[in-house]
């Protein structure tokens, strides 16, 4: 396979659908609001949406590093979209949880994600798109 010829992978497929329809959903965030959020930072989010998890649980959901997400949360703090507060029983661990704007980002980005896929929706046709989704659901057995 040459540079120019278009890959049949299904890795590869994936891999360039997925890092196209993350920067649309990124493009259409930072067009319409003036907190930038990365794509690890929104991953960082969705895990603790109302929840109010210990940044160790946090870790081992998420599949980053324990320093990167130690990074991940500092800067959702100084962009006030999280808060850290004692654990109530353990002296150790911290819990994080969204504020109000940490909400209400996240909403706003679920919305314009239904946007995003409803675009997809409508271009694969519902038939077509509802097989899609109930494939990428299935047990791959892998």
């Amino acid at each position: 396979m040459t540079p120019t010829e278009p890959t049949t992978r299904l890795l590869d497929l994936l891999s360039e659908r997925h890092d196209q329809i993350r920067r649309i959903s990124e493009r259409a965030w930072n067009e319409q609001h003036d907190i930038y959020i990365s794509n690890s930072e929104w991953y960082v989010l969705a895990r603790i949406y109302k929840t109010k998890p210990t940044i160790a649980e946090v870790t081992r959901n998420v599949h980053i590093s324990r320093q990167a997400i130690h990074k991940l949360i500092k800067n959702l703090k100084t962009k006030e979209l999280v808060t850290v507060t004692d654990h109530p029983t353990s002296r150790k661990d911290k819990c994080i949880e969204l504020t109000e704007l940490g909400v209400r980002c996240y909403e706003q980005n679920e919305a314009l994600k239904a946007e995003l896929e409803q675009k997809i929706a409508d271009s694969l046709g519902d038939a077509a798109f509802r097989q899609l989704k109930m494939l990428l659901k299935a047990d791959w057995n892998l």
